[in-house]
């Protein structure tokens, strides 16, 4: 909807026996297996979710995006501004973040202060290289997390995968799970067709800041919070 490791693969799958030349007992690749190699490596590092070594450049790179599971991951711009909001509210050591659904998030918060405990709940276990990191999220079943995150966290950042109330009435239920009971920040980026149902479910403002994705979307997207950012994100929407 959202760096850090290189993915790496677990296997490269080729043909079940070898036809590679043997030398000196060292096996030696033909030009068109390493090229083929060649090719298929640098497909995972061009999408895998690695820092991009471009000078100083900010900008992460996430593994591709997967319609079938509704992803699509935010601009540089949109990510580097959600993330200097979730460090600012992260005021002291003790605070914990819980990413739901927006590996793009995780991925920015992590460049920019690697020392930041971020936790990411996503259904695409390809994201598992985070290790401990990482939780396995079907907003189905919010009843499912782990015991050991409930009411954990301080600053809570969610993006319903689909644009409906039973989806934001159930990722609301696993924000509820997580969250601390007083004195917690929520964030959520969601279609401004769900403003009335953040604002009835959640008691959500729209914040000025609009979200853009590096995909082109149909829907307009908006920032909402349960606390008023000030000069932050454009404000609380009027």
């Amino acid at each position: 909807m959202e760096e850090q490791l290189e993915l790496n693969p677990n296997s490269v799958n080729g043909p079940s026996e070898s036809t590679a030349p043997l030398v000196d007992d060292e096996p030696v690749l033909s030009s068109h297996a390493l090229a083929a190699l060649k090719e298929f490596l640098a497909e995972q590092q061009s999408h895998s979710a690695t820092v991009s070594d471009a000078g100083d450049s900010e900008e992460v790179a996430l593994v591709s995006e997967d319609w079938r599971l509704s992803q699509f991951w935010y601009s540089s711009e949109t990510a580097t501004t959600v993330a200097e909001e979730v460090l600012t509210l992260c005021d002291s050591v003790d605070s914990r973040v819980a990413c739901i659904a927006c590996p793009t998030l995780y991925a920015y918060l992590k460049k920019m202060d690697p020392n930041v405990s971020v936790q990411l709940l996503e259904y695409d276990k390809r994201f598992e290289q985070y290790g401990s990191d990482y939780t396995f999220y079907d907003y189905n079943h919010p009843e499912e997390l782990p015991l050991e995150l409930k009411h954990s966290y301080k600053v809570v950042v969610a993006d319903p995968p689909y644009l409906s109330e039973e989806c934001l009435k159930k990722v609301a239920e696993a924000i509820s799970f997580l969250i601390k009971p007083r004195e917690s920040f929520l964030l959520l980026l969601t279609g401004e067709v769900q403003k009335e149902r953040a604002a009835e479910i959640l008691g959500l403002h729209p914040c000025g800041f609009r979200p853009q994705h590096t995909s082109k979307l149909g829907n307009e997207f908006r920032l909402f919070s349960n606390y008023d950012p000030g000069m932050r994100l454009g404000g609380w929407e009027k």
